[in-house]
């Protein structure tokens, strides 16, 4: 039997995915437990409606990550420390920080989960920050670290 797939399902394929499975297993498990619906004509026309959406939305996304690293890379980021001596900060710039200083100085949200430093930034100086705005959209940001 010929099944389209509502949900991912281990050894069996992803979903979206048109798979044909034994007719036991698609009556008394993926149809009921609702991770598959029969293969119908009407049914793949379904789908396929909505992975032309998705790749649409995807697309759309995808630009909109683009513009935005565009702006970013235009931008210097400038967050003012405390400093000790030889210029040394009072703790550290945090992912938080940078994502504050974006929102203040470019006027964009960025996560904070999708600032990528390799350490934490403990001293004064300039630093390129890596973004990751979209899977396949990354962009480096200019910051700048300044005594107060």
């Amino acid at each position: 039997m010929k099944v389209i797939l509502k949900k991912d399902v281990r050894g069996t394929g992803k979903a979206g995915d048109v798979v044909k499975v034994s007719d036991g297993f698609a009556r008394n498990k993926l149809i009921p437990s609702g991770e598959a619906v029969e293969a119908t004509k009407q049914n793949i026309r379904a789908i396929e409606k909505e992975k032309a959406l998705r790749a649409e939305q995807e697309a759309e996304e995808k630009a909109e990550a683009e513009a935005a690293a565009e702006k970013l890379k235009e931008k210097n980021i400038v967050i003012k420390a405390k400093t000790g001596e030889g210029g040394k900060l009072f703790g550290s710039i945090t992912n938080k920080d940078i994502a504050e200083a974006i929102q203040e100085q470019a006027g964009m949200e960025i996560d904070k989960k999708k600032i990528e430093l390799a350490e934490p930034i403990k001293s004064v100086g300039s630093f390129t920050v890596k973004i990751k705005l979209h899977t396949a959209v990354t962009a480096e940001v200019s910051l700048i670290v300044t005594e107060k």
